[in-house]
């Protein structure tokens, strides 16, 4: 069997550290609220993420625009996909900016599922919920994170002559496990997307992130952040995948927090200005830092 195939199919026990309260009603009830009367999408919700209360708390959010349907198949991912998406409200933007608003929000996240159905892949899309933000929120920053949009540059310039405060673009697994993990996604594409960026204005900084727990060595995971370092690749995550079903891929071992801890010494070594590495840690986790 080929080392792509090469999976365990047995459920490991959780550890006790990755074992976190869901946090304070209050705090998930007054976003959960918001954005549900505006019928928008968070990933912090869409994705069941274990820090969503605390970065409710130090005014921070990630939206997910243009609707929680994925047209890609991702084995990792729990954002709903297998079926057609829904159409792009084009009132979005605007509902966003003044979820931001009513929030009052400093630092905003804003992702997107992936749309391979639209003509521009949610590229404009992108481009017209940041002018929205601003619009109604002057000081508050944008931090984007894209799909790779098949590697085409002027999808991706677009977003970049915005000027977000960061363009984020996860990897997510090292290259021998992308084929698996990564359906539809290519590795060097994604090396691309973040060269793209560069190209456009070398002052935006970049950042990519990992999840561990997919059969990746330690030495794989230290040439992957290598490989991001060489694409000029300022901030990186590193986290613990977490099977959110028995229908997504098995998880393959559990890092502890003395590997996290190491592994992140490592990215800092190898220049890294913004690291964060724990079980977990998610792409967006203390983003406003």
């Amino acid at each position: 069997m080929s080392s792509n195939t090469e999976f365990k199919s047995e459920i490991l026990a959780l550890p006790q550290w990755l074992r976190r309260p869901i946090g304070k009603a209050s705090e998930l009830s007054t976003v959960q609220q918001i954005i549900k009367q505006r019928q928008i999408h968070t990933i912090c919700e869409e994705g069941r993420c274990p820090n969503r209360a605390e970065c409710y708390a130090q005014k921070t959010a990630t939206f997910l625009l243009m609707g929680p349907t994925c047209t890609r198949s991702c084995a990792f991912c729990q954002v709903d996909k297998g079926h057609a998406p829904m159409p792009l409200d084009i009132d979005e933007p605007t509902k966003v900016a003044e979820a931001v608003k009513l929030l009052g929000l400093r630092y905003v996240v804003l992702t997107s599922v992936a749309r391979d159905d639209l003509p521009d892949q949610g590229a404009g899309h992108f481009v017209t919920t940041m002018a929205k933000v601003r619009e109604l929120n002057p000081e508050t920053q944008i931090e984007v994170l894209t799909p790779d949009f098949y590697g085409d540059f002027s999808r991706i310039e677009a977003i970049a002559q915005s000027k977000p405060a960061c363009f984020n673009h996860n990897i997510e697994t090292v290259r021998r496990l992308t084929p698996r993990v990564r359906r539809g996604a290519k590795y060097d594409r994604s090396l691309a997307v973040l060269q793209i960026v560069k190209d456009v204005d070398p002052a935006i900084p970049t950042k990519s992130g990992l999840m561990l727990g997919h059969g990746e060595t330690r030495a794989e995971i230290i040439e992957t952040m290598a490989d991001l370092r060489s694409y000029k690749c300022d901030r990186i995550t590193l986290g613990q995948y977490m099977r959110p079903s028995l229908e997504h891929l098995p998880v393959q071992k559990y890092w502890t927090p003395e590997e996290f801890d190491e592994l992140g010494d490592i990215a800092r070594k190898m220049g890294f200005r913004h690291v964060r590495s724990g079980p977990l840690v998610r792409s967006s986790y203390h983003a406003g830092e």
